[in-house]
């Protein structure tokens, strides 16, 4: 389904809006892209780093305990967070990591919120023999110690950004500002669906094999399509990931879960789909969470990588054309289900995946015991701990 009307967009939202040497760039990296994606070296190549280096394909667990003692419908976990680096963010950074190859770049930039983006780029500059520059916010790197320390581990260079909100936000601005002044032999590697194109189809092409397993997956074990899925949004990559290959599929309901914080006013949440206009950010246009001066306001998650005042393009278009059920789910209900699923699966989820799975089990509840869901476990909960155990006891 290619929903772009004109050249990186989708509908109304997306684009590029960046200073012309940056455009420069893009073009070719969309270039490249373009030849890459279908170059049978490029595609062997990212095949054999997945099954070999990554742990692909991940598996579609049925939760059983956690089916019967909810009841309704059978609930399936897609575990991204058996990837190696515990989250999806590994499937788009090995195949950004493996196109700066071809390009003939020496070094990586990004930004992080929950520190899995800049683990899994750590991760894969390593793998590449690639230099590593990851920005995260003061606040994340507090909250998500553990990152940070492997990031180091792993021969990146971690920029603590201390202006602003110092998280999400703040990282992608201070990351942008950095590549403006290497782009030669840098290439920024965007943590999610958000950004100038063409980002946001790149990430989503590569984070699209957990939609195409799944599929798979779900037709071996039950032999028809779920009734539901469901993936929580921040930018929006692993949901994306999820829902690519089934949008087609109209008997499919696709759900994508935002974090309502602490409550509905300014500043409590991050629910951008829900209370989010149109406006531009980060080089990008979409839907944008604004203050009383129409600038992008400051959020709260409870999950770091969920506190993003935007959201991807084709979220925004999905949600305009009908096709994505997005809705909320609150830092209470989301810490309930991280201890519900560790206690009855032995599953520890991120605090991200864990809005997925909340509202996952208030849908189970509505649907019958014929039918399945399918939610996306985008990444475990290790990075969470000492935050959760401090916040959220045990």
């Amino acid at each position: 389904m290619n929903t772009k009307n004109k050249k990186g967009y989708f509908g109304e939202f997306g684009g590029s809006f960046v200073p012309p040497e940056i455009q420069q760039e893009l073009d070719r990296i969309e270039q490249a892209y373009i030849k890459l994606k279908n170059d049978k070296q490029f595609v062997a190549e990212l095949k054999q780093i997945r099954r070999d280096f990554q742990g692909r394909p991940t598996p579609l667990y049925l939760c059983k305990n956690l089916t019967e003692q909810v009841g309704g419908a059978k609930i399936y976990l897609k575990r991204e967070d058996l990837n190696h680096t515990g989250a999806h963010k590994i499937n788009h950074c090995m195949g950004e990591l493996l196109l700066a190859k071809y390009l003939g770049k020496t070094k990586v930039l990004a930004e992080t919120g929950a520190g899995q983006h800049g683990l899994a780029l750590s991760t894969a500059a390593a793998y590449f023999g690639m230099e590593c520059e990851i920005h995260m916010g003061e606040i994340d790197i507090t909250k998500q110690a553990s990152n940070v320390a492997k990031m180091k581990l792993l021969g990146c260079k971690v920029v603590p950004v201390t202006f602003g909100q110092r998280t999400l936000k703040e990282a992608v601005d201070s990351a942008f500002m950095a590549y403006m002044e290497q782009y030669e032999y840098a290439i920024y590697c965007i943590g999610s669906v958000v950004g100038p194109h063409p980002f946001p189809v790149m990430v989503r092409d590569f984070q699209s094999i957990i939609g195409k397993e799944a599929k798979r997956q779900h037709r071996q074990h039950e032999k028809k399509l779920p009734a539901a899925i469901v993936a929580c949004v921040g930018g929006g990559s692993n949901a994306m990931g999820l829902f690519h290959d089934f949008i087609k599929e109209k008997s499919v309901k696709i759900y994508g879960v935002e974090p309502l914080g602490h409550g509905t006013n300014l500043g409590e949440h991050a629910a951008t789909m829900t209370y989010g206009e149109k406006g531009i950010l980060h080089g990008f246009e979409s839907l944008v969470i604004k203050d009383d001066k129409g600038e992008s306001a400051q959020v709260h998650s409870i999950a770091s990588g969920l506190d993003y005042p935007g959201v991807g393009p084709e979220h925004a278009y999905l949600k305009s054309i009908g096709r994505v059920n997005y809705v909320t789910c609150t830092d209470k209900e989301a810490l309930k289900a991280f201890h519900l699923l560790s206690k009855t699966e032995g599953i520890i989820p991120a605090l991200e995946s864990s809005h997925a799975v909340a509202y996952g089990l208030k849908l189970a509840k509505e649907l019958g015991k014929d039918e399945t869901i399918i939610i996306n476990l985008s990444g475990r909960g290790d990075k969470d701990l000492d935050f959760v155990l401090e916040y959220g006891g045990i």
